[in-house]
């Protein structure tokens, strides 16, 4: 079941989103999936994505982050100004779809998880610190050098690329920060995988990506396994 849906910001105007449920009845409250895409916005891919944590049996709300933060290219530069500084309209959008979709019917507001890629995933991951989830998946995010950022986080789970040159060091800085915090985790770096491993894009951008240190490009084998260690890690810490 997929809708469309505009979530009321503060102040004024509204952020597109798009939900996917499953198909099959419940009388039970799902658990309710944060999706938050990459700097590419809201697109098919990030959909599909969305699609595939409802396969699994949850509701997955994808907002448009960057809707929500004006015209391109300023919104862009909105969203990672807001990103570094783990404060600003970004962060109070992205608290806006997480209260709709806690108050959706059929949601269980308290079984809430959050699932980030790349630009995405750099806010899963201080969301996992200052929201009311309870576990994160992050995949090729930013990571904060400092560790204190991510004290009383809640599981994590994880994947990086390892021949990304620019983000496998920060799974590995990742690791490091969860495991001085005693934070339960799941993080792995795949050998055989460069950055957007989960992500099929298309276009002149993905084909200078796959050229670049990032060598970003999707990787079955990775992306796979990836949504398996979601799916046992969700199952675990939402129920």
């Amino acid at each position: 079941m997929e809708s469309h849906h505009r979530i009321p910001l503060a102040g004024a105007g509204a952020m597109p989103a798009f939900l996917a449920a499953p198909d099959d009845p419940s009388p039970a409250p799902r658990p309710g999936i944060l999706v938050i895409h990459e700097v590419f916005g809201l697109n098919d891919d990030i959909r599909a994505q969305a699609r595939r944590a409802a396969s699994l049996g949850w509701v997955a709300l994808a907002p448009d982050l960057l809707a929500a933060l004006g015209p391109r290219p300023l919104c862009i530069m909105r969203a990672f100004r807001d990103l570094s500084r783990g404060a600003g309209p970004a962060f109070e959008a992205l608290e806006a779809a997480r209260a709709w979709l806690a108050a959706r019917p059929g949601v269980d507001p308290a079984r809430l998880g959050v699932i980030g890629f790349c630009m995405g995933g750099g806010f899963a991951l201080l969301l996992a610190a200052r929201a009311p989830y309870r576990a994160a998946a992050v995949f090729y995010g930013s990571v904060p050098k400092d560790p204190s950022a991510l004290d009383d986080a809640c599981p994590i789970v994880a994947g990086y690329g390892g021949r990304d040159r620019l983000f496998a060091p920060q799974g590995r800085r990742l690791q490091e920060h969860l495991e001085h915090l005693g934070i339960p985790h799941d993080v792995v770096i795949y050998p055989d995988a460069g950055h957007s491993y989960m992500n099929r894009h298309s276009g002149l951008i993905a084909k200078l990506g796959a050229w670049g240190p990032m060598k970003v490009a999707y990787n079955p084998v990775a992306a796979e396994d990836s949504w398996r260690r979601i799916a046992d890690f969700f199952r675990e810490h939402l129920g």
